[in-house]
């Protein structure tokens, strides 16, 4: 009787686990009109878009290979982690399961906290904390209890990511108020615009659906994560530079664009014109 009733619980829990990876089990479902283009893919247009992460993260992982081979390797660590954004967004949109919904949400998360940990300026840390470790630790449990508490009310998910988000961007503000640098300014303006147009296509995918629905156009969240990944390259970057001036202002870091610094658009990354032995003959 025991036997039996453990073998019931095992087959109850083994079938509740195949649940949250089976196709639909998400409580999200974006505009996207479902199996449209393939009966394997749930959202094909918000699938594929997500490829884009593929694109972007080798070129900035080498465009700022520079920098973070005299500032800190770990710098590597956030887009090799928007790849794997990139892959778990890929997974969800393809399946909607609540397993790629929550694996492509945490992912997001933790890159939050890469970023926190590494760039956040030491002169915005809370008075109890006196140096980057310390501030850092404290940034990755905050970022594990807030991965545990993610699985209590997963809709709230993403709403509490745009709000780190909003954080990091009045941070940002108060970082460049007294910067007169205009190639520095055209890529703080640059990166706020590309996360306003993403965070727009978001939300009217979000809540206008109807209302694109009814002009056959319901792309608005696969030209999200397009836009997103851009504006993460320009604020990423910023960021990056800002903290160059603080932590290491000898190898006098200046702003540049790929593939060409004369075009409009272009992926920007540091350029170092000093290194380590500039700063010891100093």
């Amino acid at each position: 009787m025991a036997s039996s009733k453990s073998r019931s619980a095992w087959f109850y829990s083994s079938e509740k686990m195949t649940g949250l990876f089976a196709y639909e089990s998400s409580d999200l479902d974006w505009c996207e009109d479902n199996y449209r283009h393939s009966e394997h893919i749930v959202e094909y247009f918000n699938t594929m878009s997500s490829l884009f992460f593929f694109v972007i993260s080798p070129i900035m992982l080498y465009l700022l290979h520079p920098y973070a081979r005299e500032r800190n390797l770990a710098v590597h660590l956030v887009w090799i982690m928007m790849i794997f954004v990139g892959l778990f967004s890929a997974y969800f949109h393809m399946t909607l399961s609540f397993m790629g919904q929550m694996l492509d949400e945490l992912s997001i998360l933790w890159v939050l906290g890469l970023c926190y940990g590494l760039w956040f300026p030491r002169r915005l840390f809370p008075s109890f904390i006196k140096d980057r470790t310390t501030f850092s630790r404290l940034v990755m449990m905050i970022t594990v209890v807030t991965t545990l508490c993610s699985f209590v009310k997963p809709t709230a998910n993403a709403y509490l990511l745009n709000c780190f988000a909003l954080h990091i961007i009045y941070s940002l503000g108060l970082e460049m108020r007294t910067c007169t640098d205009p190639k520095v300014l055209r890529l703080c303006w640059s990166a706020v615009g590309l996360w306003v147009l993403a965070i727009s296509c978001w939300i009217s995918d979000r809540f206008g659906c109807s209302f694109w629905q009814k002009l056959n156009f319901c792309y608005l969240h696969g030209i999200w994560h397009i836009l997103i990944v851009m504006a993460v390259a320009y604020a990423s970057t910023l960021i990056a530079y800002l903290d160059a001036n603080y932590e290491i202002p000898y190898s006098l870091p200046s702003l540049q664009y790929w593939p060409n610094d004369n075009w409009v658009l272009g992926l920007p990354y540091i350029v170092l014109k000093g290194t380590t032995k500039t700063h010891k003959r100093f």
